[in-house]
């Protein structure tokens, strides 16, 4: 083969070989006749040679398909079903087909088209990046592009992007900086969060002057020295607004999932609950707490006139750019109204299955149970357990196109725009019943009921289960195995739970080792003998010391622990003889499934979590009896 053509600087083509020139000139002359007669005996090598198949040439370009194969996400078969796929359907997005089938997720492929294009892929944290770095781009660029600076490199400006193929973006940041740019790859959510801290920082809030402008409003009294204050016109003082919003936005900021505003003898208390904990956060003065309760309510639509009757409502509000809903409840007191707000993120609660911490085993189990066609899947827990966070990433995992999806909640708690939601009001008969007997009407495929408090409720639930429908819900149960024998005192038929129930998932939220502090340490002696029978190194527990970031817990954040029951063919036949708490649990022991404690027992291990934050919300902690905690941890 010729050898190729070669570009040098300076020239429009390739310059000629030196071979063929010269093999022209010699054969003129000789005195060839012509330059035909030449150019017959030696054929001109030129523009003809620019490329010349060659046997082994390999048009197929890698790609995410590839580059998945090689990270060990694809297997051999799967990877050639999507070539197959790509064949069959010309101009087919790969990336579509690869989530399509289920076995990678949107990470995975940002991870796969971060190394396809040479980057390094990073998790971001909004506190890791540089405010310096940030502001050296308009948010709304940021936003449209999904180019974020997040730091600063001597003359070089690092970006994260979610869209690495987007060269020209890339170019704008270097002509918009007019620097270096380094660039890695990160998720949409990352960049999300990273804009949404920063657009709350807009508004700078100075707590001091805030409540000092506060004590500077007149609080007018009458003869007898009550307080005749105009409640309404206090509450639209600038001071209380700035306050009420202060409380909200950066509530959201700290991540609280509720605001407790609790008026004392000489003050008002502002709490969040953080991480299912309760931190105070400041002390306000207790004259203006009637003026911040009426703003509250005048937000929320409520009565400010009334104090001496509980009132719920709920609010709106937009922060960093995203919406955000408030639940609003207030109670009256011996020392005045007590108001409880509860905040509602959908972005920071609607999650993939594969970040609420189960093992691989129970969440391929557990996908497995929201795809068959009908029957009763029940999700356990207290109160604050996360049950709700789990039912919502189910129902995502769903076709809202192909399937009807239809959920009864009290109250709905994220808007969910692939499927109907029904809000439950007693006060004007619409109950889960009810309204569980009008949506079997409605031809759902999938039913979401907010809980199962009464036979009625579970009847509907069990029939319309039974009849092919796939029927989610939750229950106040303690394990997974006593949701069967609750299910029975409720008063449904042992034979129609059997038929009925596919599987039970019972959870905890446990809070996680704070990264910053994170040391290793020693188990105090009340806790050792725990350690030793739990199978845990006692030289390799972590906890974290505390720090800022963390408010002094030593915890930042909150996974779950799982235990999931699947009813087969044996648990059905014990369900038909004895459904009793006692013999169920038995049963589910010697299933050899991991149970909470086992559960929380390997993210201890892992390094998540303290064997004391895992004692604590599986109930054992502080028992004296080993054979309470020899019999959990079988």
């Amino acid at each position: 083969m010729n050898p190729p053509f070669t570009f040098e600087k300076g020239q429009d083509g390739p310059a000629a070989a030196p071979e063929q020139n010269g093999g022209l000139q010699e054969c003129v002359a000789a005195g060839g006749a012509s330059d035909e007669d030449c150019f017959e005996s030696e054929p001109i090598r030129g523009l003809s040679d620019l490329y010349i198949p060659q046997e082994d040439d390999e048009s197929h370009v890698q790609d995410i398909a590839d580059v998945l194969l090689d990270m060990g996400k694809l297997t051999a078969g799967e990877h050639a079903d999507v070539r197959q796929q790509q064949s069959a359907r010309p101009g087919s997005d790969v990336t579509t087909l690869l989530l399509k089938t289920g076995k990678v997720d949107k990470d995975d492929i940002l991870r796969a088209r971060a190394r396809l294009y040479g980057m390094e892929f990073r998790e971001i944290q909004a506190d890791e990046v540089e405010k310096q770095a940030f502001k050296m781009l308009d948010i709304d660029f940021i936003k449209n592009t999904s180019v974020c600076p997040i730091a600063v490199q001597a003359d070089t400006l690092v970006v994260a992007t979610s869209e690495p193929a987007n060269l020209f973006a890339i170019e704008e940041v270097k002509r918009r900086t007019q620097m270096n740019v380094q660039v890695v790859a990160c998720s949409d959510e990352a960049i999300e969060a990273v804009c949404s801290s920063f657009d709350e920082a807009k508004i700078e809030y100075n707590l001091d002057d805030i409540i000092s402008d506060m004590m500077d409003v007149e609080v007018i009294q009458d003869q007898t020295g009550e307080k005749a204050e105009d409640l309404e016109k206090m509450a639209g003082e600038s001071p209380v607004i700035k306050f009420v919003n202060y409380l909200v936005s950066n509530a959201i900021h700290e991540g609280a999932s509720d605001i407790h505003i609790e008026p004392k003898q000489e003050f008002t208390r502002i709490r969040y609950r953080i991480d299912g904990t309760l931190f105070e956060t400041m002390k306000a003065p207790l004259k203006m707490h009637s003026a911040v309760v009426s703003r509250v309510k005048i937000m929320s639509n409520l009565d400010i006139s009334e104090r001496r009757l509980p009132q719920d409502g709920k609010i709106s509000v937009i922060v960093g750019g995203r919406a955000i809903d408030l639940r609003v409840s207030t109670l009256p007191t011996n020392r005045g109204e007590k108001v409880v707000i509860r905040i509602l993120d959908s972005k920071a609660m609607l999650r993939d299955l594969g970040q609420l911490g189960m093992e691989a085993a129970a969440l391929t189990t557990f996908k497995q149970q929201i795809t068959l066609p009908h029957g009763i899947l029940l999700v356990t827990g207290p109160t604050g357990a996360g049950k709700s966070t789990t039912l919502y990433s189910a129902l995502c995992q769903m076709d809202g196109d192909k399937l009807n999806i239809s959920t009864v909640e009290d109250p709905v708690e994220y808007e969910l725009d692939f499927c109907n939601q029904v809000q439950v009001n007693d006060k004007i008969g619409l109950d889960f019943a009810s309204s569980l007997r009008s949506l079997l009407r409605q031809d759902p495929d999938i039913m979401m009921i907010g809980e199962i408090r009464d036979n009625e409720t579970a009847r509907i639930a069990v029939q319309a289960a039974l009849t092919g429908h796939l029927v989610l819900s939750t229950l106040h149960t303690n394990d997974a195995a006593s949701s069967v024998t609750r299910l029975v005192d409720i008063g449904i038929d042992a034979y129609l739970i059997a038929a009925a129930l596919n599987a039970v998932l019972a959870q905890r939220l446990v809070r996680k080792i704070c990264p910053k502090c994170k040391q290793l340490y020693e188990a105090p002696d009340n806790i050792r003998k725990y350690v030793k029978k739990a199978g845990v190194e006692p030289g390799q527990l972590f906890h974290g010391a505390g720090c800022d970031s963390c408010r002094n817990s030593g915890y930042l954040g909150r996974t779950g622990i799982y235990e999931l029951l699947v009813i087969d063919d044996t648990f059905r036949d014990m369900i038909n003889k004895d459904a009793s708490v006692d013999n169920m649990r038995k049963a589910f022991h010697e299933s050899g499934q991991p149970s909470l404690f086992d559960d929380g027992i390997k993210k201890v291990k892992q390094g998540l979590t303290t064997i004391e934050e895992v004692l604590r919300v599986t109930e054992i902690y502080g028992q004296n009896e080993d054979e309470v905690f020899v019999e959990n941890i079988k």
